[in-house]
């Protein structure tokens, strides 16, 4: 079983925030319809949804890895 770690993402630098961020959006993609954007411009989308709520960083310990999901409500 996988443990699971959810970092808040105000506790990060700025720096590794972004890096983080963008390490997420070159990893997984993202769909934001038929307009393309930049990668600063989904990079400051994400940190939105971060700031709001809407999405956690969440470390996950047995693969060493860190990624970005929707917050379950």
């Amino acid at each position: 079983m996988e443990q699971s770690v959810v970092v808040p993402h105000g506790e990060l630098p700025a720096e590794t925030l972004r890096a983080v961020v963008e390490s997420f959006i070159l990893r997984e993609g993202t769909d934001y319809g038929s307009r393309e954007f930049t990668l600063p411009e989904k990079v400051a989308h994400v940190i939105r949804q971060l700031e709001r709520g809407e999405a956690q960083i969440v470390f996950e310990s047995e693969s060493q890895s860190i990624g970005i999901v929707r917050r379950s409500e």
